[in-house]
């Protein structure tokens, strides 16, 4: 049934008391991932890229940079930002923080499978 999971805004409200994830969806049989991330002033996520998965990066509060290789962009509230899969990108935290939401299609989980053997056969993995 649809309902309504986090209140972006009383979460963010003020300077949050811990730095990091500050909420995320843990819904059973859920096809999609977000969390809700808080960076305090000055706080760096170092560059990475994703290789998998298009991400989309929601800013509920505060202010930011985005790095990326070819340009900074200036985060600020209510900037919906679309980081493709593959982008390589970094963040800081403005003088005030920044919080923000961020959404992908979940991961799979890991599965235990069949390996296949020089011989053709089949053998459990470990």
């Amino acid at each position: 049934m649809p309902r309504v999971l986090c209140d972006t805004g009383a979460r963010t409200a003020g300077e949050p008391a811990s730095a990091g994830v500050l909420w995320k969806l843990a819904e059973p049989g859920r096809q999609l991932d977000s969390n809700l991330v808080h960076l305090p002033a000055g706080q760096v996520v170092d560059t990475h890229a994703e290789p998998d998965l298009d991400v989309l990066l929601l800013v509920v509060a505060g202010r930011g940079t985005l790095r990326t290789p070819e340009s900074e962009l200036v985060l600020t509230e209510g900037l919906l930002t679309w980081l493709p899969r593959g982008s390589s990108r970094g963040l800081t935290a403005g003088d005030a923080g920044l919080s923000y939401l961020t959404v992908h299609q979940r991961r799979p989980g890991m599965r235990i499978r069949r390996r296949h053997t020089e011989g053709g056969d089949e053998t459990p993995a470990p």
